[in-house]
């Protein structure tokens, strides 16, 4: 089943479906006591996604939708989508 989303709503980056573009407005906000949690946001924004960096869903892994290529601004990340569901994004109108 397949989730409809709307321009101006906030979700996880890894609820995104092929060619939906967002701005990320959150990073992280799991919980930080979890030495994994903490390292994964580390490393998301040591590749350069940021609160207000603009994101599009490129293409989706043919085994369950996972990896994820997604468009940061002027460069290509490659995710799982477990480590996409750690960003929440603002989709464009």
């Amino acid at each position: 089943m397949t989730q409809t989303h709307f321009p101006g709503q906030d979700i996880p980056l890894s609820e995104a479906h092929r060619g939906q573009r967002g701005v990320i407005v959150k990073v992280g906000g799991h919980c930080h006591h979890n030495e994994h949690e903490t390292e994964l946001e580390r490393r998301l924004l040591e590749l350069g996604l940021v609160e207000g960096a603009n994101v599009e869903l490129l293409h989706e892994g043919l085994f369950g939708r996972d990896p994820i290529a997604v468009k940061v601004d002027d460069m290509r990340v490659a995710l799982r989508r477990h480590e996409a569901a750690s960003l929440t994004v603002r989709l464009a109108d």
